[in-house]
């Protein structure tokens, strides 16, 4: 039976338990449960904290696991990310008060605090920078108020909480974050129930990334037709009862998808439909 490790709280907890869900697995109903086991999929899901969640996977006491980029880097456990899932999406950047710093050669004999050190440590070690990083759980804009740190480093969104806290960004991002699936490091890559998951997972993704586009065009417009729903190989073209005219069926991405039925419908086609994608395989 395959191990899964799945976040039980936060940002990546809900999400992670949706996409789970599209993909055919039972999920928990209450957030005490700490154990699922999924008989019909032969998978057991295990619900732990996300930041626990790589040395777990690590260790070989779980297979896989779902979690954050950030939280695997900033682990240093023996594991690795086998695929990226597209939500729970953060950057990470210094910040210190105006003018004080530009880049990060600026920090060299300067104390940065950071909830994530573990990622902030090898970022600086990479860069060759020598500064101390001390470790603070949340609420690291204080840091330099206090006088704790003259720079902080931490997950950016819109940067409100930054300026009002009188500090600005500098620097290139420190690493860029989302979701994701992660294994052992040299664990084996053909075992097939850790294939069928990803597959199901990647289902999931190509499911919310397209429609399913349909549509009747004249036989002289076809070209056109296809320029503009191309699909991922090709699109099914059948004839249709009256003469000259044919029905297509493409895969399109849902963000293009009404500016190709415009475009379509410029040259003619018409019954131009469009259906969710529940499921698929590639």
């Amino acid at each position: 039976m395959l191990r899964i490790a799945v976040p039980n709280k936060g940002s990546l907890s809900g999400p992670a338990s949706a996409m789970l869900h599209e993909a055919g697995y039972q999920q928990r109903k209450e957030s005490k449960e700490l154990v699922l086991v999924d008989p019909g999929n032969e998978v057991e899901f295990f619900y732990l904290r996300p930041r626990d969640i790589a040395i777990y996977v690590s260790s070989g006491k779980l297979d896989i696991g779902i979690t954050g980029r950030d939280l695997l880097i900033d682990s240093g456990a023996n594991a690795e990310e086998i695929l990226p899932l597209g939500f729970a999406r953060s950057t990470f950047r210094f910040a210190a008060k105006p003018g004080t710093a530009q880049g990060i050669d600026d920090l060299a004999g300067r104390t940065v605090a950071t909830s994530y050190e573990g990622i902030v440590g090898k970022h600086l070690a990479d860069s060759g920078v020598d500064a101390s990083v001390i470790h603070l759980d949340g609420a690291v804009e204080t840091a330099i108020e206090l006088g704790v740190a003259q720079v902080i480093a931490d997950v950016v969104e819109t940067g409100t909480s930054l300026r009002n806290a009188g500090l600005e960004v500098f620097g290139e991002p420190i690493m860029k974050s989302e979701a994701i699936v992660i294994r052992r490091t040299g664990a084996d890559a053909d075992e097939p129930k850790v294939k069928q998951f990803l597959r199901r997972l990647q289902g999931v993704l190509v499911a919310r990334t397209y429609v399913m586009m349909d549509y009747d065009c004249r036989a002289e417009h076809l070209e056109q037709a296809v320029a503009l729903t191309p699909g991922l190989e090709s699109p099914t073209i059948s004839p249709l009862h009256n003469e000259g005219w044919v029905a297509v069926r493409s895969m399109v991405p849902t963000k293009d998808a009404q500016r190709v039925m415009d475009d379509l419908y410029a040259i003619g086609a018409r019954a131009i439909l469009t259906t969710a994608i529940h499921a698929c395989r590639l």
